[in-house]
């Protein structure tokens, strides 16, 4: 049997296992995005970024002109496994976001879409931070795969909210 090849943001067979094995804090192998942030995923391309405990890098099928994940390194599998303490992660990861929409000179952050996936809607079990823009450019699919606050996205903003409750 062929093997799938290994793309970011893109779920292999492997990854669509019961996630029993891997938890919060642990480097998984299996996990293309802890081999990203690892360094261990040939062809991968790590965008700067000032934060020690995430990576940044475009998004393998970009639903807009600047679409870019921010990961944490740290294996956390979604943001329903996100903790009050956490809230900061949050933040930095934002941060990150808009820093590198910055670098690309990207700087109308009306024009922004930050967010998470709900589970089951992740397309990888590794938490990651969706950074889109111009929001107004969405094509049809995208307007509804990256809908606000629905029952499969959430904005960061609406997340810290909820982790502050």
């Amino acid at each position: 049997m062929a093997e799938e090849p290994v793309r970011p943001g893109v779920e292999s067979a492997a990854e669509r296992q019961p996630a029993a094995a891997a938890e919060p804090g642990d480097g998984d192998s299996k996990c293309v995005f802890c081999r990203i942030a690892g360094g261990r995923e040939p062809g991968a391309e790590l965008l700067p970024c000032e934060n020690e405990d995430l990576v940044c890098f475009k998004d393998i099928k970009p639903a807009a002109p600047h679409h870019y994940l921010v990961v944490p390194k740290k294996h956390i599998r979604n943001c329903k496994d996100l903790k009050r303490d956490q809230i900061e992660l949050v933040e930095n990861m934002v941060t990150v976001g808009k820093t590198i929409l910055e670098k690309n000179n990207f700087t109308d952050f009306t024009d922004v879409r930050m967010g998470f996936h709900l589970p089951p809607f992740c397309s990888i079990s590794h938490l990651h931070l969706h950074v889109l823009a111009p929001v107004h450019q969405f094509g049809f699919l995208s307007k509804l795969v990256y809908k606000v606050n629905s029952y499969w996205f959430i904005t960061a903003d609406y997340l810290i909210e909820k982790l502050r409750t």
